[in-house]
C-alpha cells in the first residue's frame, strides 16, 4: 500500500508533463490483472446498460444490438418502461428503425404494432430505468443467475445533480475497457490536457488471485480548468460488477461526483473483431451556491461535458483497442 498525503492546494501552475514522476513501476500488471479478476467474478445478474434515461421522454425510443442481440426499449402507453427483441416477430424488420407513436411501437415495414407485452412470438424482456441509465436484463446472454435490478453504483441525489451520457464505440471486448479504467496510473501520462500530479495513494495489493483487503484505487489528482488553474480532488475507482468501473470524487471541489463507466459488448463487425459500446455517465454534484445555476444551463453544458468526455475516450478507446489487438494476437505482456 501507498502512503497517504494530504490533498494538494489550489495551484495555477501544473508540473511539465516531461517532469512528472513516472508511474510505470506502480501501474503493475499484477495490480491490475488482480482488480480485474475480481471485477469480473461479481454479479451482474445478466443486466446490461443500454443508454441514457433522457431519450425515452416522449416517444423516444433506445435501440441497441447486445452480444450479437438486437434490444429495444421505450415507453408504453401507461409511461412504463418495456423492451425486448428489435427484430419484428412478422418479416424481421429492424424495430430499431421503428417510431413509437403514444406508447406503441410501429414497425415501419408493414405496419405490425407491439405496447410491450407479448405478441405472435414477440416476448419482453426486463428492463430498468435507475434515472440516469436504461438496462436491459439478457439472461441468455449473461448466462448468470439473473437479478430483479441491476448494481446500481450510488449517486448523487438527483435533485442536486446535473448529469450526462457519453457513448462511444471501440474494437474490444468489455474486459479492455474496464482494464483501462483500473489503471489509473496512465492518467495524467496519456491525457495531459486534463489530468496533472496524478498520484495513486492506496491500491490493492499485486496478488493477481488475491480475494481480500480492501478493493479500491484511491487517487490523488489535478483537473485541468483553464490555463494553468488545475483542481485537485481526491478520488476512488471501484468495480461494483463486470462491466462497470465507478470513479466517485470524495475530497476536493465536486466532493459527491460520481463517473460510470460501463462496458456493454455490442458483437462482432465484418470482419469478426469484437465491438463494445462505452456508456459513460456523469453525475456531477456541488456544495457551492453557484451550482444551482449550473443546474439550470444544464441543456447547455451537457454537451460540454460530453465533448469532454468523448476527448478522453477517443484516446482511451485506442488504449482498450491496443490491448485487445494484443491478446488476440498472444503478445499482451500482462
Amino acid at each position: 500500500m501507498n502512503r497517504r498525503r494530504p490533498l494538494l492546494s489550489l495551484r495555477r501552475r501544473a508540473v511539465p508533463w516531461e517532469r512528472q514522476r513516472p508511474t510505470w513501476r506502480e501501474a503493475r500488471p499484477g495490480v491490475i490483472a488482480g482488480a480485474l479478476k475480481r471485477a469480473q467474478a461479481r454479479p451482474s445478474g445478466n443486466w446490461f446498460v443500454v443508454g441514457a434515461s433522457r431519450a425515452l421522454r416522449g416517444d423516444g425510443k433506445l435501440a441497441r444490438t447486445v452480444a450479437g442481440q438486437e434490444v429495444v426499449v421505450w415507453r408504453g402507453p401507461d409511461g412504463r418502461l418495456v423492451g425486448g427483441p428489435g427484430v419484428c416477430p412478422h418479416l424481421g424488420a429492424p424495430l430499431r428503425d421503428s417510431p413509437v407513436r403514444c406508447g406503441t411501437l410501429v414497425c415501419h415495414w408493414h405496419g405490425l404494432t407491439l405496447d410491450g407485452r407479448p405478441y405472435a412470438g414477440w416476448a419482453p424482456v426486463p428492463v430498468h430505468d435507475d434515472g440516469v441509465l436504461v438496462w436491459a436484463r439478457l439472461d441468455e446472454v449473461g448466462g448468470e443467475e439473473p437479478l430483479d435490478a441491476p448494481v446500481v453504483p450510488r449517486r448523487p441525489g438527483p435533485r442536486g445533480a446535473l448529469d450526462t451520457v457519453y457513448t462511444g464505440v471501440g474494437v474490444c471486448e468489455p474486459e479492455d475497457v474496464v482494464a483501462n479504467r483500473l489503471d489509473p496510473w496512465h492518467g495524467a501520462w496519456f491525457h495531459p490536457y486534463s489530468f496533472v500530479d496524478l498520484r495513486v495513494v492506496d491500491a490493492p495489493g499485486d496478488r493477481a488471485a488475491a480475494d481480500d483487503g480492501p478493493d479500491a484505487l484511491t487517487v490523488d489528482v489535478s483537473f485541468k480548468v483553464a490555463g494553468r488553474l488545475v483542481v485537485p480532488v481526491r478520488a476512488v475507482f471501484t468495480a461494483p460488477e463486470p462491466r462497470t468501473v465507478v470513479m466517485h470524487i470524495t475530497e476536493g471541489e465536486g466532493a459527491g461526483s460520481v463517473v460510470e463507466t460501463h462496458a456493454t459488448p455490442l458483437g462482432a463487425d465484418e470482419a469478426g473483431r469484437p465491438r463494445t459500446a462505452v456508456i459513460e455517465a456523469v453525475v456531477a454534484a456541488s456544495d457551492r451556491p453557484g451550482f444551482a445555476a449550473a443546474r439550470r444551463a444544464a441543456p447547455l453544458l451537457r454537451p460540454v461535458l460530453r465533448a469532454a468526455a468523448g476527448r478522453l475516450w477517443r484516446d482511451d478507446l485506442a488504449y482498450a483497442e491496443r490491448r485487445w489487438q494484443l491478446r488476440s494476437t498472444g503478445r499482451f505482456p500482462g
